[in-house]
Order: structure tokens, then C-alpha cells, then sequence
């Protein structure tokens, strides 16, 4: 009686299509086909022989034979990507040390609270009255936001209202 053995791991096993070439063989040995085919039909005189299309056909023959041979149970092909992938790599790999993507800053907290020069209103105030400013405090207002003693900070109120502040900075 005949016994086959199966084998545990079955990805490792690869289908043989025809005899034994699997698919790969088979696309590499119908290649040459294919460029034999453009060669005859494209390149001038087009539909004849000539004699510089013979070596154009068998290079690229030879080459698709020696890819499509097996070197210790693997093809040549699968050999030559792997070694061009190893050889492709970078060798050396740089960091740099002052980039701030994904590092924790320690950044001081600043102890003072900020010097409010205007007063909160509540909303039925602002609706109420809009403040009416004269020329002369539009210029005040423009000398204390160019000053670099003070730093302005927005930060937003729980019922979209908006808070400006200006910080006094200490050396």
C-alpha cells in the first residue's frame, strides 16, 4: 500500500503546477515570450527578422532561466530579492535629540496670576451697552499689546465667552 506524508506546516509547502515548476518558474520562463513578441512587432524593421533583435531575445532568455532555476530548494529570483532588500537597508539610523515629538517638556508653572486691566461683565451687560472707545485709548491699547513687558493670553469661558488677560513679565 502507498503512503504519503503530510507535511505539519502547510504554508511551507509551495503547488507544483507542472512537473516541478510552481508559478513563479512559470511566469519567469513565459517572460521571454513576451519580449520576443514586442521585440518582432515594435522594434524597426517592425513584422521581420533581424539581426540585432537575436541578442535583445537571448539576453533576456538567459537571465529569465537563471532566475527560474532552484538554488537549495528555493528559486534564484526569491534569492536575489532577498539579498537586494538586505543590501537596500539602512545601514545607519539618526535621531534627533532636540526633536520634540513624543518627549515630556518640563515647562515652569508660573506661580503670579494675571493682571486683569479689564473687568468681567455678565452677559446681560454686554447686551446692554457696547462700550463706545475713543481714539486716544484705541492708541493705549495698541502701545500695551506691542509692549514686550506684557504677554496676552486668551482663554475661553464655560458659556463661549472669551477672556483676554495681560501678564506682566518678570525677569
Amino acid at each position: 500500500m502507498r503512503t504519503t506524508v503530510i507535511p505539519a506546516q502547510i504554508t511551507t509547502v509551495e503547488d507544483k503546477i507542472a512537473g516541478s515548476l510552481n508559478l513563479t518558474q512559470i511566469l519567469i520562463l513565459m517572460i521571454p515570450i513576451f519580449w520576443t513578441t514586442i521585440v518582432y512587432t515594435l522594434f524597426f524593421p517592425t513584422m521581420r527578422l533581424a539581426l540585432y533583435k537575436f541578442p535583445l531575445i537571448l539576453i533576456v532568455l538567459f537571465a529569465c532561466l537563471l532566475l527560474s532555476l532552484r538554488v537549495k530548494g528555493k528559486v534564484v529570483l526569491n534569492w536575489l530579492i532577498i539579498l537586494l532588500t538586505y543590501n537596500l537597508r539602512p545601514r545607519y539610523y539618526l535621531s534627533n535629540k532636540n526633536d520634540s515629538y513624543l518627549r515630556t517638556l518640563d515647562l515652569p508653572i508660573s506661580q503670579k496670576k494675571p493682571l486683569r486691566l479689564l473687568k468681567r461683565t455678565t452677559r446681560d451687560e454686554a447686551k446692554q451697552s457696547v462700550p463706545k472707545f475713543s481714539l486716544r485709548e484705541f492708541i493705549k491699547f495698541d502701545n500695551l499689546i506691542g509692549n514686550p513687558k506684557y504677554t496676552i493670553s486668551y482663554k475661553s469661558g464655560r458659556k463661549g465667552g472669551i477672556n483676554v488677560a495681560f501678564e506682566q513679565i518678570q525677569k
